[in-house]
C-alpha cells in the first residue's frame, strides 16, 4: 500500500461549508443499476466473422459492422523487456476488444482512414436516431495535412458548440494520442464512442454530452514518434500553441466549453528503472490531474473527490493497479522520483486554468509495440468509463461548478497576489515496485517530490490587467483561441501601472523526470509609471473568468511563458495595469 509521509505547505484551506453546498447529493447509481466501482458490465465484441464484428447496442441487442478483412495469421509480438514472471502479472482481460486495428493477425494498429470510417460509420448509425444526435467534425490539420477529427454525441437539439452548450448538460471531452506512440487510448476511444453511439454506455447521454478525439496526433501515429511532424511535444504545446494539433485542440475547447477532459497516454515500460532502482514498474495505469499555480481548490476537490476516488476504485475492481503519475531523470545518480509536470503547458494544467476538470490517464505500454494491448485497452476503457459514469452522476454539481469558479476568479482581479512560480514539495514515498526476477511486490522507500501540495516560490500582486504592444498581434490571437478576452485600444490612453525591467536572460533547462528542455523563467524587476497606450494595442482585462491562464502566458517570468519562448520579445512591449483603466476600447472576435 503507497503512502505519504510529508507536510502539506500551508495555505488557505477549503472551506468545508462551501464544498458541501457544491456537493448536492450523495453519490447515486448509474447505468443500468451498476456503481462507479463497476466501470463497465463485461461484454465481448470480439470478431465474429473475418469481416464483421458484434456491437450490442443494448443489453442483449446485437448489431453488425463492417470491419476490414486480415490475413489470419498471428501478429509478431515485441518481445518483452522483463522476465516471464513479470509478465505474468499481467494477464490479458476476460474480455476481447475488437477495433481494425486490434484484430487478430494485424502487425498495425488502426489507421487514419480506417479510425475515420469508423467514427463516420457511429454517426451514421444515429442518423435516424429519435434522441441522441452525432456528428463528425473537422476541427483542424495536422502539420502533414492529415484530418484531424472529433465525434460529437448529445441528446440537446444539435451538435454544434451553441447547442451542446445550450443543452444543460456537463459535456466531456475525451483526447488520445497526443503522443503518436501511445495507441491503447486511441484504440480504447473507438470502443467508448462504438458504446455511447450503439451500445452499453448510450444510457449516459441521458445525462452528459461527449465530444471523442481519438487521435490528436495523426503524423507520428504514422510514423510510429511521439512527437509531431516538426518534432514538438504536443502534451507540451498548449499555453504556447505553435503547432496547428494544439491550436485545433484549443479551438474546439475554446467553442464547446467542455467541463470535463480526459487525456489518455500511455507510460514508456522500457525504462531506466530496472538500472537505478533494480525493479520494473507495476501499474496498469498512472493518474494526474491539473497541479499548477493559480488553480481554484475547487477543482482540486472535484478531481480528487468525483473522479479519482471512483476511477482507482473502478480499476481495481477490473483486477487493475493504478498509481499517481510519476517519473525520474536520465541521471542515473539521481534517485528522486517527481510526480507529473506543474508547468502550465502541459494539457492538464492548461485545461486546469481554463476552469475545467481535466485530467490524465496513462496505460503502461509505450514501447510495448502489440505487447498486452488487450490489457492496456481494457485499462483505458474502464478508466474513461468511469470518468464518463462519475460526470454523469454529477451532471447537476458540475454544471454549476464552472461558473462559481469563473465568477471568483473574475472578481479576484486587482486584488490579492498571483503566484507567478511554484515549487513541489519534498516527500518520501512508499512506492510498489515490481521484483524483476520473481515478479512479486517490492515496496521501496523514495524521494518523492510532491505536486499535491505546491510551495509558492514567487508572488506579486494580482494585476487589474496586462497591455500589450500592438507589434504583438501574433500573441493576442493565441490568447483569443485559448478563450481570453483580448481588447483592442481604440484610441491613446494612459495607464497605471508596472514595468518591467529584465535582470536576467532566460536560459534553457532539463524539464524534470524527461530529457526535454524548456525556457527557464526570466528574471525581472518591477518599476511603477505610466503606460503609453496607442492605439492599435491590446488591453487583457483580468476581471474574466481565464485571468489565470493570461497571467500564466504574459507574466514574463513565470514558467513557459510567451516571453521566455520569445514569443514577446523585449519586455518593453508588456506591462502590468494596476488601476481599472478608463479606456476606448473593442473586443477582438
Amino acid at each position: 500500500m503507497s503512502s505519504y509521509r510529508f507536510k502539506a505547505a500551508a495555505g488557505h484551506s477549503l472551506s468545508v461549508t462551501r464544498w458541501v453546498r457544491l456537493s448536492l447529493a450523495a453519490p447515486l447509481a448509474w447505468l443500468l443499476g451498476c456503481t462507479p466501482a463497476v466501470p463497465l458490465p463485461p461484454w465481448t465484441p470480439a470478431l465474429s466473422s473475418p469481416a464483421t464484428s458484434a456491437v450490442p447496442t443494448a443489453p442483449g441487442v446485437l448489431r453488425t459492422s463492417p470491419v476490414t478483412p486480415q490475413p489470419n495469421v498471428a501478429a509478431p509480438q515485441t518481445p518483452a523487456p522483463y522476465s516471464a514472471a513479470v509478465a505474468a502479472r499481467f494477464p490479458a482481460p476476460a474480455m476481447v476488444y475488437g477495433t481494425p486495428g486490434l484484430q487478430a493477425g494485424r502487425t498495425s494498429f488502426t489507421t487514419q482512414a480506417e479510425m475515420q470510417r469508423w467514427l463516420h460509420d457511429q454517426a451514421d448509425a444515429l442518423t435516424y436516431s429519435a434522441g441522441i444526435k452525432a456528428s463528425v467534425l473537422t476541427i483542424g490539420q495536422s502539420q502533414k495535412g492529415q484530418t484531424i477529427e472529433a465525434l460529437v454525441l448529445t441528446r440537446g437539439a444539435g451538435t454544434d458548440a451553441a447547442a451542446l452548450r445550450a443543452s444543460g448538460r456537463p459535456t466531456v471531452l475525451l483526447i488520445a494520442q497526443q503522443h503518436g506512440n501511445e495507441p491503447a487510448g486511441s484504440e480504447a476511444l473507438l470502443i467508448i464512442a462504438r458504446e455511447l453511439a450503439q451500445g452499453l454506455l448510450q444510457p449516459l447521454l441521458e445525462q452528459i454530452n461527449v465530444v471523442i478525439v481519438p487521435r490528436a496526433n495523426p503524423d507520428g501515429a504514422a510514423s510510429g514518434q511521439s512527437a509531431t511532424a516538426s518534432g514538438r511535444d504536443l502534451s507540451r504545446d498548449h499555453l504556447l500553441l505553435a503547432t496547428p494539433e494544439a491550436k485545433a485542440l484549443a479551438r474546439l475547447t475554446r467553442d464547446f466549453q467542455p467541463t470535463t477532459v480526459l487525456d489518455a497516454h500511455e507510460y514508456a515500460v522500457p525504462g531506466n528503472y530496472l538500472q537505478k532502482f533494480g525493479t520494473v514498474q507495476k501499474h496498469d495505469a498512472l493518474f494526474h490531474y491539473a497541479t499548477t499555480a493559480n488553480l481554484s481548490e475547487f477543482l482540486t476537490k472535484a478531481a480528487t473527490e468525483w473522479y479519482r476516488r471512483p476511477l482507482v476504485a473502478a480499476l481495481k475492481a477490473q483486477g487493475l493497479s493504478s498509481e499517481w503519475s510519476y517519473a525520474t531523470s536520465a541521471d542515473m545518480a539521481d534517485k528522486k522520483l517527481s510526480m507529473d509536470s506543474i508547468e502550465p503547458d502541459i494539457s492538464p494544467n492548461t485545461d486546469g486554468l481554463k476552469n475545467i476538470v481535466s485530467l490524465r490517464i496513462d496505460s503502461r505500454g509505450a514501447g510495448l509495440g502489440r505487447l498486452d494491448i488487450q490489457r492496456r485497452v481494457h485499462t483505458q476503457v474502464t478508466a474513461i468509463t468511469s470518468v464518463l459514469g462519475s460526470t454523469a452522476q454529477r451532471a447537476k454539481e458540475l454544471s454549476q461548478l464552472r461558473p462559481y469558479i469563473d465568477k471568483e476568479i473574475s472578481a479576484q482581479a486587482c486584488n490579492g497576489d498571483a503566484v507567478v512560480e511554484s515549487a513541489r514539495t519534498s516527500a518520501q514515498y512508499d512506492l510498489t515496485m515490481l521484483d524483476p526476477v520473481s515478479g512479486a511486490d517490492r515496496i521501496i522507500t523514495m524521494d518523492w517530490d510532491s505536486t499535491l501540495a505546491l510551495i509558492p516560490v514567487k508572488k506579486r500582486p494580482r494585476p487589474c490587467g496586462y497591455w500589450l504592444s500592438a507589434s504583438f498581434k501574433a500573441v493576442a490571437e493565441r490568447l483569443r483561441l485559448q478563450g481570453v478576452q483580448v481588447q483592442r485600444v481604440l484610441a491613446q490612453s494612459a495607464l497605471n501601472g508596472e514595468l518591467y525591467r529584465e535582470a536576467a536572460r532566460p536560459v534553457k533547462t532539463l524539464v524534470a523526470g524527461t530529457r526535454a528542455t524548456a525556457p527557464a523563467a526570466a528574471g525581472v524587476t518591477l518599476v511603477r509609471g505610466v503606460i503609453d497606450a496607442p492605439a492599435g494595442s491590446y488591453y487583457i482585462p483580468l476581471n474574466q473568468p481565464l485571468a489565470n491562464l493570461a497571467i500564466a502566458a504574459l507574466e514574463p517570468d513565470a514558467p513557459g511563458s510567451h516571453f521566455s519562448n520569445q514569443l514577446i520579445t523585449g519586455l518593453s512591449s508588456i506591462g502590468r495595469v494596476m488601476s481599472p483603466p478608463t479606456l476606448q476600447s473593442e473586443e477582438l472576435p
